[in-house]
């Protein structure tokens, strides 16, 4: 694959506190691979796969979890 071949979508979810940014990219063809980064107040998290809709859901969840587990540190 060029480098002009490949293309990232991205996803800006309005929260109450900014924006969760999650930036898409791969799937280009039927059965390939992909990525999806969810970004929210400076904590990233990736999650790869083969189907786009799962790969975004399960990015999001991570950084749900992510976010939890630092509000517990911060007790």
């Amino acid at each position: 694959m060029k480098d002009y071949d490949s293309k990232m979508e991205m996803m800006f979810i309005p929260a109450k506190n900014g924006y969760i940014k999650v930036f898409i990219y791969g799937f280009s063809n039927l059965g390939t691979w992909g990525n999806a980064v969810a970004v929210f107040n400076g904590i990233a998290v990736t999650a790869k796969g083969f189907n786009k809709k799962r790969t975004i859901v399960r990015s999001i969840a991570k950084l749900h979890e992510s976010l939890v587990k630092k509000g517990r540190k911060n007790d």
